[in-house]
């Protein structure tokens, strides 16, 4: 009876993995039919041309920094040059110096020759403290915004204020913005009324050689943690966002890359202060208010436009990420909570949250649960060894799709020109179900302790800056 419980636990485990991979594959052919979608809509690209005119929409981009004292000539430096380096018109770069203990705002002022100027705007959503803003004599499209302590979604709220273009884009400091992204990030906003977001690829830079704040060519990271995440990234962006266009239940843009319509930001009361997942949590709610009071919400996911960013390298670090992004998520799932299954919301409610309960928060606790048993009915014998040839098989159905999706990047982006990297990416596609997998659900389980427990901190994240040639 005891041997035939666990055999049955293996079971379900099993055809849990296969269910949720199933979902994925869904996502992987939605994926491909929007690509074409893309693909022949831009044929005609006279939105270029428009683009490269002074008339365009003004973009303000706004790159937070706190304590970035060593590292700000690495990551901040980097970022701001290719920043004023696009192939865009109107443009507006604002750093925000989000009240760093140190001499992050001091080294700033050196490196790009900034001058206080009067700090004088409308406070339309709410911030701590603005100190001082300062202007750059030598690019007058840098502003450095130096506040006092809020977190990360006041320093967000405070560039909201500030910022004079009717779109800003929110990046991480360590983030290099391909020369021609933000011209293909505006289109939709050209192209539809009711467009409000638009996101782009996030891919990691770990190893890749970076000249004149450019990505020269992308490579696989040397360390196996940083490439692990480089295959999750793939499967994230390329498959993942773009394969919820067509289903129309985008619910999150990176925080590393996103376009935003500011006044529907500013209408939405800006990013939530007390959410720990705030980029998630701004496009739920401007998707949830566009249903509710029958405005444009339109969500999109563009994979051309290409950001690049520096993965953790170390498990301490990762762990502190991914739990963290745990505890995002299930805020977002609670405050949000009357969308699910609601049909007054569309496929957003029907479709995108159950899934991302199902499949972000609910398969992290099932997989864990039902592997612990495994392994003690396999420790004391109560399991048949036979018996798990079907989850061996639900894991190994994982990494196929997983291999699927990075040939579709091949095929459709060519992200990796290399013949070894694509190999070795399709090699840690398998390592990925048989041990990362399982280190991912573990990091994720503590950030559902975490987030029961109260806590909302970051944890610090440490970057090993580009590799400069």
């Amino acid at each position: 009876m005891v041997s035939s419980a666990f055999d049955g636990i293996a079971s379900i485990a099993a055809i849990w993995v296969i269910g949720v991979t199933l979902l994925q594959l869904m996502i992987i052919v939605s994926a491909i039919v929007e690509l074409r979608r893309i693909r022949r809509r831009d044929r005609h690209q006279v939105w270029r041309r428009v683009l490269a005119s002074p008339l365009a929409p003004k973009i303000s981009v706004i790159v937070p920094a706190y304590n970035e004292e060593v590292t700000v000539k690495v990551t901040v430096t980097e970022t701001v040059s290719s920043l004023l380096a696009l192939s865009y018109a109107n443009l507006e770069i604002v750093v925000i110096n989000d009240g760093s203990p140190d001499a992050t705002a001091e080294v700033l002022i050196e490196q790009f020759d900034l001058h206080s100027v009067h700090p004088i705007f409308q406070k339309l959503v709410p911030t701590a403290d603005v100190r001082n803003i300062y202007r750059s004599s030598r690019e007058p499209r840098l502003v450095l915004i130096d506040k006092n302590n809020g977190g990360k979604a006041d320093l967000l709220n405070a560039g909201l204020n500030i910022a004079s273009g009717d779109l800003v884009c929110a990046i991480d400091a360590d983030t290099l913005v391909a020369p021609d992204a933000l011209q293909q990030l505006v289109a939709p906003f050209i192209t539809r009324s009711d467009v409000v977001a638009v996101g782009g690829t996030v891919r990691l830079a770990n190893d890749s050689p970076v000249r004149g704040a450019r990505v020269t060519e992308l490579v696989v990271p040397k360390k196996p943690l940083p490439a692990l995440q480089a295959v999750e990234y793939v499967r994230a962006f390329i498959v993942g966002r773009l394969g919820w266009n067509p289903l129309g239940g985008n619910l999150i843009i990176s925080g590393a890359f996103g376009l935003f319509k500011r006044s529907a930001v500013l209408e939405a009361g800006g990013y939530e202060h007390s959410s720990i997942g705030e980029d998630m949590e701004l496009i739920v709610r401007l998707r949830r208010r566009g249903y509710e009071h029958n405005q444009p919400a339109r969500i999109e996911f563009l994979p051309d436009p290409v950001a690049w960013t520096e993965a953790p390298e170390s498990l301490r670090v990762l762990a502190r990420q991914r739990n963290r992004w745990q505890r995002g998520l299930m805020d977002v799932l609670i405050r949000h909570r009357k969308m699910i299954f609601n049909y007054r919301y569309g496929s957003a409610g029907m479709l995108a949250r159950p899934f991302f309960f199902v499949v972000e928060f609910l398969s992290p606790l099932v997989e864990a649960v039902s592997l612990t048993l495994l392994l003690v009915g396999l420790m004391a014998g109560l399991v048949d060894p036979a018996s798990l040839w079907m989850l061996g098989a639900a894991y190994g159905f994982g990494a196929a799709i997983t291999i699927m999706t990075l040939w579709f990047d091949e095929v459709a982006f060519r992200s990796y020109p290399k013949a070894r990297d694509r190999i070795q990416l399709a090699l840690y596609a398998i390592v990925e179900q048989l041990i990362y997998r399982q280190l991912t659900i573990v990091w994720r389980l503590w950030g559902v302790r975490l987030f029961f427990a109260g806590r909302t901190e970051w944890g610090q994240q440490v970057r090993r800056g580009y590799t400069t040639s």
